[in-house]
């Protein structure tokens, strides 16, 4: 399977789409979902928040940028899930960290260790095919 192109090599606005708009709205559907479905919100911040963290990492070559990448997006997506929830004014159906502040620092860590572990992992799947072409 091919590697996406490098996030440097994409224009701007591609840049701000995949950094920001899309963990923006993902945290936004998220908060919504987590006075709709305790279910639903577990899957969308487990496997597919998991998913999106470490494929964000693998358009940087190597850990340190994914881990910002990471970081970056972490905050984002934390940030808008306790938006979107307070939008829609519901109970959650899942239980939140108390203070809700803990959600961004946990959404933060997790996925500048995720961007980090997808920049290394490109790094390392770039070396092992630049060698088998050798």
């Amino acid at each position: 399977m091919p590697l996406p192109p490098l996030f440097d090599d994409r224009p701007v606005a591609i840049q701000l789409v995949g950094a920001l708009l899309v963990p923006l709205v993902f945290g936004l559907v998220c908060g919504f979902v987590l006075g709709w479905s305790e279910l639903v919100y577990l899957i969308m911040v487990g496997p597919l928040g998991l998913i999106g963290g470490f494929v964000g990492g693998i358009e940087h070559r190597g850990g340190e940028d994914g881990f910002v990448r990471g970081l970056i997006g972490g905050l984002v997506f934390g940030s808008f899930i306790l938006l979107g929830h307070k939008i829609a004014g519901t109970e959650a159906k899942a239980e939140l960290p108390d203070p809700q502040v803990g959600l961004v620092i946990l959404t933060s860590v997790v996925g500048g260790i995720l961007g980090a572990l997808g920049g290394r992992f490109r790094a390392r799947r770039e070396t092992t095919d630049s060698e088998a072409w050798a």
